[in-house]
């Protein structure tokens, strides 16, 4: 199994791809020697307002040593965003070696599977899941942990992580527990609305991209709302007939919805989260761990913040580019599939692996080090004065917060008494790094938005910055960047001329101790 980087310039059907590759064609039904390889699809729920039951499809990899006598733990696997499941058993040779089961299976709207993407809405997918793990509780070779309770992990990226958690979430939610023993997700959300349009601010790049990609699956009005949020500004919320209601319909799909009414979970976890992801950044994983998960969960499980993920190229403002995974090789010796494959081995075999790192926070500065904490929230507050951007157009303003050499792990804030006297105000922040304001490049791709619709005349605001490890050598400083327009939320920026300027401002920052 690899772990996808995606750039731009890949094909649009590939830009949220999975964390396995997906080879054309269908697998041998059954190889003369290795694992034994089936085809197969469950009858699901009908699409909302239908009435014909929808088929999931799926292949399942039986390993040579699985047998009734000798069960084996099962793994499921599924695709990212545009893309389809995983048929050639090449793919999983390290899990079927291992003497895992594996079933990878294509989702709701996508690939085999018929229906539209609800976007791993818990009443049709997450339906779709539970059909799912009730046929892999049938297979007799599968090791079970009680009736109709397989002893059962999950692998894979983007939306091929947020089927984990939307299964055990459901799981949880209908039954009183996850099913699931372990999870690794990667590069997924915690709140779609938040990753989609942050403050209302539509994510306009990728949210172009991820309507491309989906065209055919999506329901219409859904893929007429994306337009309409990239046309508009605006996320819509249902004012244009034949246009959804995003926030509505993304309200349930994902973890931050069920936190929200009381659940948690209480398994373990090995969390995979891009520092330079544009789409679900970093502060999504964190969130997840820190929020999604019970204290004794987390104390089981693993966060892994890597250099990689949804990445855009970052050309204004221009950031440190960078493809790194040290935490991945510190903990395992490898990739982040390999520490999955301990991870589970540990989780779902009961066999010690030596495997270190629990209940901690391994952080990938642009630099490839490798940082591990117990917190990553702000502990250390520096004074920076004013912070201002330009009115609506020019290059962005940085602003000293700390000169090196110091290190941060984790999510910043910003604070001060806000001014904006134009219409629809928009800005963009984030940390950099520089000899000066000048050269200052802004760390790990982020910006985060802020949004004031109406005047504001000194008036409190305090605006998440976005979550990055880095390490500021003596000699260069850390900044807090302030600029009008990005490319991540192009054309996203202030629809009236006006600079948005903070006074007596503050950036409150996780420093890391020696």
């Amino acid at each position: 199994m690899t772990r996808r980087r995606i750039a731009l310039a890949s094909a649009l059907v590939a830009v949220v791809a999975g964390t396995v590759p997906t080879v054309p064609g269908a697998a041998p039904a059954e190889a003369a020697v290795g694992p034994r390889v089936t085809h197969a699809c469950v009858k699901s729920v009908p699409d909302p307002g239908t009435g014909q039951a929808v088929s999931i499809c799926y292949t399942l990899f039986k390993p040579q040593q699985a047998s009734r006598t000798r069960k084996v733990p099962m793994v499921m696997h599924s695709h990212g965003w545009g893309q389809s499941r995983t048929k050639d058993p090449a793919a999983f040779e390290k899990w079927l070696d291992a003497g895992f089961g594996v079933l990878s299976f294509d989702q709701r709207g996508f690939g085999e599977s018929g229906g539209k993407a609800y976007v791993e809405n818990p009443n049709v997918e997450g339906r779709d899941l539970q059909r799912l793990v009730r046929r892999i509780a049938s297979l007799p070779w599968v090791r079970k942990d009680g009736k109709g309770d397989p002893r059962l992990g999950a692998i894979g990226g983007s939306y091929g992580g947020g089927y984990q958690l939307l299964g055990a979430f459901r799981h949880l939610q209908v039954r009183g527990e996850p099913v699931f023993d372990a999870l690794a997700p990667e590069i997924t959300w915690h709140d779609l609305n938040e990753s989609l349009a942050p403050q209302g601010v539509v994510r306009s790049t990728w949210a172009a991209v991820l309507a491309s990609a989906g065209a055919e699956a999506l329901p219409p009005e859904v893929l007429a709302a994306f337009g309409q949020g990239v046309a508009t500004g605006f996320w819509p919320r249902g004012e244009v007939p034949g246009s959804a209601d995003m926030v509505k319909f993304f309200r349930k799909n994902g973890p931050a919805w069920h936190v929200s009414r009381g659940r948690r979970l209480d398994i373990p976890v090995l969390f995979g989260q891009g520092a330079t992801d544009t789409l679900f950044p970093l502060d999504q994983g964190l969130k997840n761990f820190q929020r999604a998960l019970t204290r004794r969960a987390r104390e089981r499980s693993i966060f892994v913040g890597y250099n990689g993920g949804h990445v855009y190229p970052a050309v204004f403002p221009q950031s440190v580019g960078a493809t790194s995974d040290p935490c991945s090789k510190r903990l395992a010796g490898g990739s982040f599939s390999d520490l999955a494959l301990r991870f589970f081995t540990e989780k779902l075999k009961g066999r010690k692996t030596g495997l270190r790192g629990y209940g901690r926070y391994h952080l990938a500065t642009a630099g490839a080090r490798c940082t591990t904490v117990r917190s990553t929230r702000p502990d250390t507050t520096f004074d920076v004065g004013t912070v201002a951007t330009t009115e609506g157009a020019g290059a962005p303003l940085a602003f000293k917060v700390a000169d090196g050499p110091v290190r941060v792990a984790g999510t910043s804030y910003l604070s001060g008494t806000m001014t904006a006297l134009g219409v629809n105000n928009r800005a963009f922040y984030g940390l950099a790094v520089g000899t000066s304001p000048a050269d200052a490049r802004l760390v790990q791709n982020n910006v985060l938005p802020v949004f004031e619709l109406d005047p504001v005349v000194g008036e409190k605001r305090r605006i998440e910055l976005p979550s990055v490890a880095v390490d500021v050598p003596k000699g260069q400083s850390l900044f807090v960047m302030a600029t009008a327009v990005s490319d991540t939320f192009a054309a996203m920026g202030s629809r009236t001329p006006g600079a948005v300027v903070l006074e007596d401002a503050r950036v409150r920052i996780p420093v890391v101790g020696d």
